[in-house]
């Protein structure tokens, strides 16, 4: 399946950002919350956020993959929900605004992308 693919790589980002909320608690003896370390606090909203959005991204491509997706698409938004993450989490832990608007905007424009794709997919099995 083209999606395990980047489920694997999102997971993999997910543990790189992890570790670094980790590092971070244990340099700074922080067992809860953030210690209100400003760098502990950024480093939980990148691990945060891309939590929040991974999940429904990946759905969204595993179930565009069991609707018959044509691989282009698949590995376009994969890519894209990777690359999407990975500015955004760079801009954040860097306080690099650009790089975090980017970010945001490769993520958003493929959700709506994968929600559309998905619609057509189901009204084509539907109607087609």
């Amino acid at each position: 399946m083209i999606s395990a693919v980047y489920a694997a790589l999102a997971a993999l980002l997910i543990a790189g950002l992890s570790q670094r909320v980790i590092k971070l608690r244990r340099a700074k003896k922080v067992i809860f919350g953030d210690g209100g370390e400003t760098d502990l606090q950024i480093a939980i909203r990148a691990q945060g956020n891309a939590t929040e959005y991974i999940p429904i991204l990946l759905i969204l491509l595993a179930l565009l993959e069991l609707s018959g997706g044509h691989a282009a698409l698949l590995h376009i938004g994969g890519f894209a929900i990777i690359l999407g993450r990975i500015v955004h989490a760079r801009g954040l832990l860097r306080a690099n605004l650009d790089q975090r608007v980017l970010g945001m905007q490769i993520t958003i424009f493929t959700l709506i992308g994968l929600a559309v794709a998905n619609l057509g997919y189901a009204a084509y099995a539907a109607f087609g």
